[in-house]
């Protein structure tokens, strides 16, 4: 099979959503905004952010209306440093066992 057959351009527009929204945590992005930098026309957009809202991965300011990154994608962050961590702490640990002189 072709990668063609694999690709999903609403997917791929999601995904580059979520890299749009990173960064602007605070003052969160308007739709319209969105759209633009997505080069889709608003409906679009609020369709992907709505989208996005469901699973955890985008959630809207109530004070502005505008669009920040949810807790979701920073949760998957955290796990990853969290495991990181882990990691980082185990292969210290077999250094040290295998460093040691005898």
């Amino acid at each position: 099979m072709s990668r063609e057959n694999y690709d999903s351009p609403a997917q791929q527009r999601i995904l580059r959503a979520l890299l749009v929204l990173a960064g602007n945590e605070f003052q969160g992005l308007a739709p319209g905004e969105l759209a633009k930098a997505l080069g889709v026309n608003p409906s679009t957009a609020t369709r992907d952010l709505h989208n996005l809202r469901e699973v955890g991965f985008a959630e809207q300011i109530q004070e502005t209306g505008r669009w920040r990154l949810g807790p979701k994608p920073i949760q998957l962050s955290l796990a990853f440093s969290t495991a990181l961590t882990r990691a980082r702490s185990r292969l210290d640990e077999i250094t040290n066992r295998y460093s040691r002189e005898i």
